[in-house]
């Protein structure tokens, strides 16, 4: 009997590389646009390769081509959702509320700390979103395309 072999996109560190627009978002109040589109973009370089990745293994499987098509389709909007638009969204707006927090209620924080802390904050978050993150998508996914196409 072997061993389930390790899923490289999701089980190991390769996973992380995913979360790059998080750690770019939470920086937005301090380095330029730029840096933060950057992160997106290493985040979606991540998302194309596992579907690569799935869609490859699939089709070594000898799977039909519609199959493949599923796979493909299935861990294309699986990683989309779960490792860039839905967290990076949630991070923008953790950040987002946290500025306009810090600036009202404490309007004496010069800018400088004020920004250091909606980075820390925003940094902070993002181990306590992304397993609730993966878990929502998966169901959303289970609702949806996966019903749709099996």
């Amino acid at each position: 009997m072997t061993a389930r072999e390790k899923d490289f996109f999701r089980e190991t560190w390769a996973r992380y590389l995913g979360y790059a627009n998080e750690v770019g978002e939470s920086f937005r109040a301090v380095v330029p646009v730029g840096v933060v589109r950057a992160s997106y973009a290493v985040a979606f370089a991540y998302v194309l390769a596992d579907t690569a990745d799935k869609s490859w293994k699939m089709y070594q499987t000898g799977a039909r081509p519609s199959r493949v098509l599923h796979e493909t389709g299935d861990a294309l909007i699986w990683q989309t959702l779960a490792s860039v638009v839905v967290p990076g969204l949630v991070i923008n707006r953790i950040c987002a509320f946290s500025q306009k927090q810090l600036k009202t209620r404490y309007g004496h924080i010069p800018r400088t700390p004020r920004n250091l802390a909606t980075v820390a904050i925003g940094l902070v978050s993002i181990p306590f979103i992304i397993h609730p993150i993966d878990n929502s998508v998966t169901l959303l996914m289970n609702l949806t395309y996966r019903k749709l196409v099996d």
